[in-house]
């Protein structure tokens, strides 16, 4: 069953088309993951899920309900976690999620008795009395995931739920989110950390210039675009090493600065080559989802 369904989504500002004809759906008790560069047209397309920008054409459904039309009552079973923390730092760590849950109608009891669960889903159980200025970024990300749970939402949506954080406090939210994921919520993600999105999610969406550009299982997705094995060949003398040897030795290869990317189905050829080439390095590895990312986008940085 679908718990979000769009179909033909396309939005225009000062005549450029930011999300031009995508088809969006995400199944009940999974986390799909919309990944794309910036400017891809993902934070748009959120938008115009949740029913805070309307679109110039399509149609959208969350939670069985029309949106934008009944966005509101589609809200009141869905969590938020914005890319930016923005708790109230006049307020404590409980009553953040005090206030938070009376947005929603939920009685002052009615949230009290939430709170001692979200505080310990979050870790932050010995917390509640701290003013946000005192938490970690770590901390404070766990805050807002909890905050986003207080009306116990069917449907939750992560905007880079974990940058700036570090590998310890990322992989503590991953943990969390997995239990979410357990508890039967469904989980919408869009993250720049394609280790995250390929831990997470059971399908995925890469997206640019507001069009899809390849959806499924993340692991079924590398096998279908990405060729098995990846060589990295980096140092002094890699560009001689790879006008000799990478075209010959790999089914794809790309130069970049001063790292060359080689794809084959069988490195063993090109490891060899490399034998005699004491100043240069490599490194071997299975082909992973930002090899898969980086040949539908491209390597080009965006601003």
């Amino acid at each position: 069953m679908s718990v979000v369904r769009a179909r033909g989504l396309r939005k225009s500002y000062g005549g450029a088309e930011v999300v031009a004809g995508l088809d969006l759906e995400l199944r009940r008790g999974e986390c799909f993951g919309l990944l794309g560069p910036n400017g891809a047209g993902k934070t748009t397309t959120l938008r115009m899920l949740l029913g805070l920008t309307a679109p110039d054409a399509g149609s959208i459904e969350v939670l069985g309900r029309p949106v934008p039309g009944q966005a509101r009552e589609a809200r009141v079973r869905v969590g938020v976690v914005p890319q930016v923390d923005n708790l109230d730092p006049d307020f404590t760590v409980r009553e953040n999620l005090l206030v938070y849950g009376r947005y929603f109608g939920m009685s002052r009891r009615e949230v009290e008795a939430r709170v001692p669960a979200l505080l310990e889903f979050a870790a932050l159980e010995g917390r509640a009395a701290s003013r946000i200025q005192a938490l970690s970024g770590g901390m404070k990300r766990r805050l807002v995931l909890a905050r986003a749970l207080v009306n116990d939402p069917d449907l939750v949506f992560l905007d880079e739920p974990t940058t700036g954080l570090d590998p310890q406090a990322r992989h503590l939210m991953w943990e969390r989110l997995r239990l979410l994921l357990r508890q039967g919520k469904s989980i919408l993600l869009t993250t720049h950390f394609m280790d995250e999105a390929e831990r997470l999610c059971d399908r995925l969406a890469i997206i640019d210039h507001g069009r899809l550009l390849a959806e499924g299982a993340p692991h079924a997705l590398i096998a279908e675009h990405v060729e098995p094995e990846v060589v990295e060949v980096y140092g002094e003398g890699v560009e001689a090493w790879y006008a000799a040897h990478a075209g010959p030795l790999s089914r794809r290869a790309e130069l970049h600065g001063e790292t060359a990317f080689c794809y084959t189905d069988a490195a063993a050829p090109l490891v060899a080559s490399l034998a005699g080439e004491a100043r240069l390095r490599f490194v071997h590895r299975r082909a992973n989802l930002e090899d898969l990312f980086l040949k539908l986008t491209g390597r080009e940085m965006r601003e």
